[in-house]
């Protein structure tokens, strides 16, 4: 490709990704499904703009790697400690019963394949990206109805974390034993391995990123060292030890999460995906989105693919918030909260699609589910919280009028 043509694609998908993300804000739905549907419209199932190329799938790759690293710094790990056991019950019941939901839809649909086939790990695979929880959406309505900081919001907000820890670890176990390149053994053997080997240089990283960020506060040189020790351990994770490269950003954002600067680290981080690589990896999403092949079957998995993947993270993480001694009440909102789907769905399912295991038209599926997860989640929080609300005031008012 002509480096005129490189510039003429990067320019629309900019334009289109960051219109049609404005309009789907100011729809109440997250900005990135407009930036999917920008790049569904602009792409070859449509318009025709902007045709796939192995460049746009390589800055795609950099925007989901610095995507997962902004989500490690954004983890709360004294939070994370504290929550204690409970929340990593909910957490693995949350990865668990929508994997296997998942893996059962699909053999449904299109029938089981014998353990270690493809077929069974595309089964799988749609179990997997199932487990993801997105928890933006949850906080910011929490946060609006004032109860972020209550019991419920704190497990939430732990489970959440967790969640989405298992997640990574069960898809590079996936991703790992598909491959062919390994068996079981052999996977457990190098996931174990890399966590020892980031836990060791990790510990010497956070020393070394802790004393430089005190002797040079908000400096540039830090955001440039934390994109660099990201891509590192990207590219030692995926060479060294078998293990997704996004499991690494990932790992690398959790290192640094409790450094001195790792607010302003994300801070230049979130300016690179903003401007550009996440516009474009959310954009690559919709170009590859291939809804010529949508048939009457694809819609009916869609709609099974959205109801499973709702309805088993609301069953798991609420019935085992009951278990936890939460009210009935307590552990339902705990369920849907529970529920949101995001980017993390996405980034696992881009990596199905770069492998094998995922087929693009089911992109569909997933960006039908980030919608109705993301705008049927505070609707329904809301109702809940306000009609306990409303509860707790009409109790007050007869005790009251009783004596």
């Amino acid at each position: 490709m002509e480096t005129y043509e490189v510039l003429y694609s990067l320019a629309i998908i900019i334009i289109f990704a960051k219109f049609f993300g404005i309009v789907a804000r100011k729809c109440k739905a997250p900005q990135v499904v407009g930036e999917i549907v920008a790049g569904l419209i602009m792409g070859p199932s449509l318009l025709g703009l902007v045709q796939p190329t192995d460049f746009l799938s390589q800055m795609a790759e950099i925007g989901v790697i610095l995507l997962m690293f902004s989500a490690g710094l954004g983890t709360d790990l004294k939070e994370l400690m504290k929550t204690g056991p409970i929340a990593f019950l909910i957490a693995c019941a949350g990865v668990f019963v929508p994997l296997l939901g998942g893996t059962v839809l699909y053999g449904c649909f299109y029938g089981f394949g014998a353990v270690g086939t493809v077929a069974f790990y595309k089964a799988v695979f749609i179990g997997v990206i199932m487990t993801a929880t997105s928890v933006s959406i949850t906080v910011e309505t929490l946060k609006e109805l004032g109860y972020l900081k209550s019991r419920v919001g704190t497990t939430v907000l732990a489970a959440a974390i967790i969640d989405d820890v298992i997640g990574i670890i069960v898809l590079t176990f996936v991703v790992s034993l598909s491959s062919g390149q390994a068996a079981i053994g052999a996977v457990c053997i190098n996931t174990i391995l890399f966590f020892v080997f980031a836990i060791v240089v990790g510990f010497i990283s956070y020393k070394i990123f802790k004393l430089v960020t005190k002797r040079y506060p908000h400096t540039r040189r830090i955001p440039i060292a934390g994109l660099a020790y990201c891509f590192a351990l990207s590219y030692i994770a995926e060479k060294y030890f078998g293990i997704a490269d996004i499991t690494g950003a990932y790992v690398a954002g959790i290192i640094l999460c409790s450094t001195n600067d790792s607010d302003y680290i994300a801070e230049k981080m979130d300016i690179n995906s903003y401007m550009l690589f996440g516009p474009i990896f959310f954009a690559s999403i919709g170009l590859k989105t291939d809804i010529s092949d949508f048939t009457s079957s694809i819609l009916l998995f869609s709609v099974g693919f959205v109801l499973v993947a709702l309805l088993t993270k609301i069953i798991a993480c609420g019935l085992v918030s009951k278990i936890c001694k939460f009210s009935f009440s307590d552990s339902l909102k705990i369920g849907v909260g529970m529920m949101t789907r995001g980017e993390v769905a996405l980034i696992v399912s881009q990596k199905g699609l770069s492998i094998g295991l995922l087929s693009p038209v089911y992109f569909t599926s997933v960006i039908l589910l980030i919608i109705v997860s993301s705008i049927s989640t505070p609707i329904i929080l809301k109702l809940l919280f306000t009609r306990d609300k409303m509860a707790a005031k009409a109790a007050k008012e007869a005790a009251l009028a009783t004596k």
